[in-house]
């Protein structure tokens, strides 16, 4: 899901069809306040930005973004005619992670989009996998000081899902927190496929997203 911002409805609109044609869900807005707005309703994975807008521009837009704990690491793409250092600076010490200059290229985005995509996934997948690891270390403390007769081992995986052996193998490599485009070049699958195979894996999960499948993954023991 990916969030868009900006005044100009004929670059709103391009920038939206472009993702959308590319396999994103998106959301558009006019002005930083509707965005806020659509941030706190429908909680995107990325954002794409202007800078001046009226009712809020994109730097207080980012600044309200990254007051939500929640939402301190979500990758954010700013769009600026602006080409002074100073507000370039202030953008990132706000915590933007790209700029892009006008006119651009919307190749050239959808590339952007896709590499912070994908490395936000693997930061998220570390972060669950290190959650998993605490606990997983904290539950063999408390077994050890209740003189327990076996250690804490983790549900048998997956007992009650059907899996294929090449979803099996494209789970592993999601959470070993690698990108579709990763999983691709390690199993000689095209991304489209690799998609299908998460989105399978999705539903026979019931999960929503791949963090949530990853965190499946490991509190049904299949970390290794």
């Amino acid at each position: 899901m990916i969030l868009v911002a900006d005044d100009d409805i004929g670059t709103r609109l391009s920038i939206s069809d472009y993702l959308e044609l590319s396999g994103y869900s998106v959301v558009a807005a006019e002005n930083g306040q509707e965005a806020l707005a659509l941030v706190d309703e429908y909680q995107p994975h990325l954002i794409v930005t202007d800078i001046t807008m009226p009712r809020m521009d994109g730097y207080e837009l980012v600044r309200r973004v990254r007051q939500k704990v929640e939402f301190r690491l979500l990758p954010v793409i700013f769009l600026t005619a602006r080409t002074d250092i100073q507000e370039r600076i202030r953008g990132y010490q706000l915590g933007c992670d790209l700029y892009l200059p006008k006119p651009f290229d919307l190749d050239e985005l959808g590339a952007v989009v896709r590499n912070l995509l994908e490395r936000s996934q693997m930061i998220q997948a570390e972060m669950i996998h290190a959650e998993w690891r605490s606990r997983h270390q904290e539950a063999e403390l408390s077994a050890e000081k209740t003189n327990a007769t076996a250690k804490f081992t983790p549900t048998p995986a997956l007992s009650t899902v059907s899996l294929t052996e090449r979803e099996q193998e494209v789970l592993q490599l999601l959470a070993d927190g690698l990108s579709n485009i990763q999983i691709g070049h390690r199993l000689h699958l095209s991304p489209r496929t690799v998609e299908k195979h998460v989105s399978s894996l999705l539903r026979k999960t019931e999960t929503n997203n791949r963090a949530e499948l990853v965190r499946f993954v490991m509190e049904h023991g299949l970390m290794h």
